[in-house]
C-alpha cells in the first residue's frame, strides 16, 4: 500500500539532499519518478521563472515541475502517465487542498509520495501545507539539524542584513543562509526576546 510521507526539519537539515538521494535510488532501479518544487523559490540554482529545479547546498540538483497554489498535482501526475514515486520539495508551500491531492495519489493511484519541507516559519507558526501534512501523512519523519550550541535545531530564525532577528513580516520570504539561521527552541526564543517555553 502506497503512503504519504512528510519529511520535515528546520533550515539546513539536508531535506533537498535527502529527496535527491531518494530520487536517485528509485531511478537506479529503473523506476519512474516525478519531482515537484515550489515555483516561488527562484533563487540562483533553483531555476528561472517557469523552470523548476531542486538544488541542495552540497551541489546536487535535478529538474522538477514547479507548482503554485493553482497547480493540480493529482492531474499533473495523471497527465504524465506511469509514475512509481512522487517527490515534493518545499512542501510547506503546498495548499491544504494540494496535500489532499497527494494523499489521493497514494490512496487511489497507489503512488508513494515523499514530501519534504519546513514545519514552521520564522515566527514558530505552522505553514498551512505543513499543518495539513502533519495532520494526514501516513508517516512523519524528522530530519535533524544542529544549533550552534550543539542541541537539535527545530526553529528557523529570520535575520536582517546585520544578522539581527526579524520579528514581523510576511510568512514567506525566500532566502538561504543570508536570511535564516536554524536554532534550538531556547536560542530561538532568546533571539526573539521571549522566554523559552
Amino acid at each position: 500500500m502506497a503512503k504519504l510521507y512528510f519529511y520535515y526539519a528546520s533550515m539546513n537539515a539536508g531535506k533537498s539532499t535527502t529527496l535527491l538521494q531518494a530520487d536517485f535510488n528509485y531511478r537506479e532501479r529503473g523506476l519512474s519518478t516525478m519531482l515537484f518544487t515550489a515555483a516561488i523559490d527562484d533563487r540562483e540554482g533553483k531555476g528561472r521563472v517557469g523552470e523548476g529545479r531542486i538544488a541542495s547546498r552540497i551541489g546536487l540538483s535535478a529538474v522538477a515541475t514547479p507548482f503554485d497554489a493553482a497547480t493540480d498535482l493529482f492531474a499533473c501526475v495523471g497527465a504524465r502517465g506511469a509514475v512509481d514515486c512522487v517527490l515534493v520539495d518545499e512542501a510547506q508551500f503546498l495548499t491544504p487542498a494540494q496535500v489532499d491531492q497527494l494523499a489521493r495519489l497514494a490512496d487511489d493511484a497507489g503512488v508513494p509520495v515523499l514530501a519534504y519541507g519546513l514545519r514552521t516559519d520564522f515566527q514558530g507558526e505552522l505553514f498551512p501545507g505543513s499543518a495539513r501534512l502533519l495532520a494526514i501523512a501516513d508517516a512523519l519523519i524528522e530530519l535533524k539539524s544542529v544549533c550552534a550550541c550543539g542541541r537539535k535545531a527545530t526553529m528557523n530564525l529570520r535575520i536582517d542584513g546585520e544578522g539581527k532577528a526579524v520579528r514581523e513580516g510576511r510568512q514567506t520570504e525566500i532566502g538561504g543562509n543570508d536570511r535564516y539561521v536554524a536554532l534550538c527552541r531556547r536560542h530561538f526564543c532568546e533571539a526573539m526576546g521571549e522566554k523559552a517555553a
